[in-house]
């Protein structure tokens, strides 16, 4: 088969996205998210494969900045519309488009590459590997009450329409984003995504409403939720579907919380792809009426070992030989001695022998802190070449709270 990827033309935007939609089933999307991805898209950066005149394979890749371990936002290529024509399955043209990309990232002087993979299985051979989960709820708020600490009577809820109150919430993410690794700085044109309501995707749900905590006359948290109306012979059961919720600290969070517990005419709150170590969790009255379940989230892979092991601090001093596998990349192969604490790190090439074992799918896993390097270890995917080096690393990795993708993309 003879195929040719280049970079996505703006008149070329319409086919490319066309069997984007159709490669996810075909369901078109509203003129609102239609309009507003053709906004997001960074020419530059995007690729399409073609077959003759016929598009066959999508892929993006966004230019966000990550927090990792210590604070620092991170230069990241976020791979996103990643699709290929089922008349094209199984013909190389996944790994054109990942070859293609990994390259143009490098290139570009960026160390990583992030995702959310509708398939977990499908990117691991590309050097990704799973770097945060999202917890996902149905708590029967019924039966599950809310012990909530000191202040939370003190902050003051207020319901506005999202779009008015829109700056304010924005500047309470931007707030939130250095302090939990994996959250992304919303670049220009971002905000705009969280704001999308298509009357579709509600599920007979309402339309998007918005309640912003303040304190005096800041604000200092919000969320926005659907509210689903049911009822049975008994009376109602509705459910409140949160899609966002943001405090810059306990009482703020907790009095939102709280709120969402107690709508009327609902019995049942809905949350996906929230933090693991949210604190709402230590309040409830009964964790097993949560109903809670983990989905992978954001897919990560280093892209220049050297570099990506640099940007981030450790947890604990650091002081370890990486022998590091990887075949798709192969600049990254080889001897890595990183020596690194709490204040910063460096990571550099080296002939010294190593004392870990490991692909780069793991370094990539463990890289934001979430997923442990002893567990990887247990697991046989880190092999321990020095004894208590895999404790050392596992510990230097690991972050005080949990890294977290705070949307999709």
């Amino acid at each position: 088969m003879t195929t040719d990827v280049r970079v996505l033309q703006q008149t070329e935007w319409n086919a490319w996205y066309d069997n984007l939609i159709r490669a996810f089933g075909g369901v078109p999307e509203s003129s609102e998210e239609r309009e507003l991805y053709n906004a997001l898209t960074e020419y530059d950066r995007f690729i399409g494969v073609w077959d003759s005149d016929q598009v066959v394979g999508t892929a993006g890749a966004f230019g966000f900045r990550v927090t990792v371990p210590g604070g620092a936002s991170v230069p990241a290529a976020g791979i996103t519309m990643v699709s290929v024509a089922a008349t094209h399955r199984r013909r190389g043209v996944l790994r054109s488009m990942m070859r293609r990309q990994l390259d143009d990232i490098r290139s570009w002087g960026e160390s990583l590459a992030v995702l959310t993979a509708s398939e977990p299985e499908i990117y691991g051979r590309f050097g990704y590997g799973i770097g945060t989960y999202g917890l996902h709820a149905e708590i029967d708020t019924s039966r599950v009450r809310l012990s909530v600490p000191p202040g939370t009577d003190d902050v003051r809820l207020r319901y506005t329409p999202p779009a008015e109150v829109l700056e304010a919430c924005e500047a309470v993410y931007a707030r939130v984003v250095p302090g939990r690794p994996g959250m992304l700085a919303r670049q220009p044109g971002w905000e705009r995504e969280r704001l999308l309501d298509p009357e579709n995707d509600r599920d007979g749900a309402s339309p998007m409403q918005c309640v912003v905590a303040e304190r005096g006359d800041e604000v200092v948290g919000y969320t926005r939720f659907r509210v689903k109306p049911e009822w049975d012979p008994s009376g109602p059961r509705g459910a409140v579907v949160m899609d966002d919720l943001e405090g810059l600290d306990p009482a703020a969070r907790a009095a939102l919380w709280r709120f969402l517990f107690d709508i009327d005419l609902t019995s049942t709150l809905r949350t996906r792809g929230r933090p693991v170590d949210e604190d709402w969790q230590h309040m409830v009255s009964d964790i097993r009426r949560c109903n809670l379940r983990l989905k992978d989230a954001l897919h990560v892979r280093l892209v220049d070992v050297g570099a990506a092991l640099e940007a981030r601090t450790y947890q604990a001093p650091v002081d370890l030989v990486f022998e590091v596998e990887d075949a798709f990349c192969p600049w990254n192969e080889g001897r890595w001695r990183l020596s690194g604490d709490a204040k910063g790190a460096s990571c550099v090439r080296t002939e010294e022998p190593a004392d870990l074992a490991l692909s780069v799918r793991e370094l990539g896993a463990a890289y934001l802190g979430g997923m442990s390097l002893a567990s990887l270890g247990a697991a046989g995917r880190v092999r321990e070449l020095r004894q208590g080096a895999l404790a050392e690393a596992s510990v230097g990795f690991s972050s005080a709270v949990a890294p977290w993708l705070p949307h999709g993309f």
